[in-house]
């Protein structure tokens, strides 16, 4: 079968057995964009297996995004996880790595297997791992020939970094003006910090989200869930939806920003609308509220209960099982803003009925009328609770390396339809024979390319 290789002098046909594998050395943007657009005509025309570079075929399948292809070239978290989300929406997802590192949260511990980090298995299911060395023109021809048939392409470098690798948005649509490009970032890609490395603990102090995290009297908190990275995920996520929409209409793709720091914007919503009305800084409240009372922990009789009163008729509700009827009318508790307004008083009445009671007891009296509640479990609380084993949320698979393990379902659910596991987190480089034998190219090529570290 002819060789769709990556680089060489073939005719637009393709190559013929024995031909020259690569193209000339050439130089320059424009050449260097020439030589990729020569390597996809000639991809495009082999008679080889063309699973990356023919029209897909839509027709009706199970899961809404099947027949969608994505190349994910992000790292750590925001990105993968996007690209996870898509995969798990039945896109087939390529994961274009580094050769030797890989995405580096491969590297954070602890590790149920040799480069398999817990935050890399979080974020990395339902993807097929590729490993190129972009810096070399040959890595860069072939992620230029996955691009020219992808659907969307995710990166996550930082400023400038993707210009230089020819994966930025204008060099990848130049080659697929029906791709969607997605580029994330930590500051934006503009503005006096475009430059600035961002990870989630970064933006958590620079939005001043943690100078509003814990108790008054303590130190600094970060948030331990990296609320900022997931988001940027999900807005990520969300922004490729709708352009997969929209070109339904258009025909085009197109190009998506998405910052951590806009996403940090974002989340502080009405604090920044507070700080606008007020002047001053929001105080730490610890598990508290500013605008609510009582809406915080206490202390049962035998441990802590979340109190969740939002409104004047659950204060009602609650006084009524609390026996603190006495003071439901009281000009001092009377609504939310009273309530507010004499927090330390209301939380003392509060907390003097808590403690008269266990725990489990309240719970039990506050959910049977309605009033929010729940006790603060520790995480294997959560995990054995009955209502957590009811839902199908927790999918467990068999890992080739690291048996068997468990993770996290897509949080949607369509349609009712059960959640599966799909394909396992990869190892590095684990699928990319396959990806590129897709492509066309053959054993002997595929060997040239690994034993000049382009792949592996």
């Amino acid at each position: 079968m002819a060789d769709a290789a990556v680089g060489g002098s073939a005719p637009r046909g393709g190559l013929s057995a024995g031909q020259e594998l690569w193209f000339p050395r050439l130089s320059g943007r424009r050449l260097f964009l020439r030589r990729a657009r020569y390597l996809i005509s000639a991809v495009f025309e082999t008679s080889c297996n063309a699973a990356y570079v023919t029209p897909i075929e839509r027709k009706a399948v199970s899961k809404p995004l099947t027949g969608i292809r994505v190349l994910d070239l992000s790292k750590v978290l925001a990105g993968p996880l996007c690209a996870q989300y898509l995969g798990d929406l039945g896109a087939d997802i390529i994961k274009v790595e580094t050769v030797g590192q890989g995405d580096e949260t491969r590297g954070w511990p602890p590790f149920p297997a040799p480069g398999l980090g817990t935050v890399f298995l979080s974020a990395n299911r339902n993807k097929r791992s590729i490993a190129v060395d972009m810096k070399t023109e040959k890595g860069r021809e072939i992620v230029h020939a996955l691009a020219s048939s992808a659907d969307v392409a995710i990166e996550s470098f930082g400023t400038g970094v993707a210009e230089r690798l020819g994966i930025d948005a204008a060099t990848l649509r130049s080659l697929n003006e029906r791709l969607i490009h997605c580029s994330i970032s930590g500051f934006g890609r503009s503005g006096p910090l475009k430059n600035s490395p961002g990870y989630d603990v970064i933006l958590q102090a620079f939005c001043g989200i943690m100078s509003m995290t814990g108790d008054e009297d303590g130190g600094y908190i970060r948030s331990p869930i990296s609320p900022i990275d997931q988001m940027t995920g999900v807005h990520a996520f969300s922004g490729i939806l709708a352009l997969l929409y929209a070109r339904e209409k258009t025909g085009k793709g197109g190009a998506i920003q998405v910052s951590l720091f806009e996403t940090a914007l974002g989340l502080l919503g009405y604090n920044l609308q507070t700080y606008w009305e007020r002047g001053v800084q929001p105080p730490k409240c610890g598990s508290s509220h500013e605008s609510l009372c009582p809406y915080q922990a206490f202390e049962a009789a035998d441990g802590p209960i979340m109190i969740g009163v939002a409104n004047d008729n659950l204060w009602r509700k609650f006084c009524s099982v609390a026996g603190l009827d006495a003071i439901v009318d009281d000009r001092r508790f009377r609504t939310n803003a009273d309530r507010v307004a004499h927090r330390k008083e209301t939380l003392d009445h509060v907390q003097a009925a808590l403690a008269q009671h266990s725990a489990t007891h309240w719970n039990d009296a506050l959910t049977a009328i309605g009033v929010p509640c729940a006790p603060i479990n520790s995480i294997a609380q959560l995990l054995d609770h009955p209502h957590t084993g009811a839902s199908d949320i927790i999918v467990e698979y068999e890992h080739q390396t690291a048996g068997r393990l468990k993770g996290v379902g897509h949080p949607v659910l369509i349609d009712g339809a059960s959640r599966e596991s799909g394909l396992p987190p990869p190892m590095l480089g684990q699928h990319t024979d396959d990806v590129l034998g897709e492509m066309g190219l053959s054993a002997e090529t595929i060997g040239e390319l690994r034993r000049s570290r382009v792949i592996a």
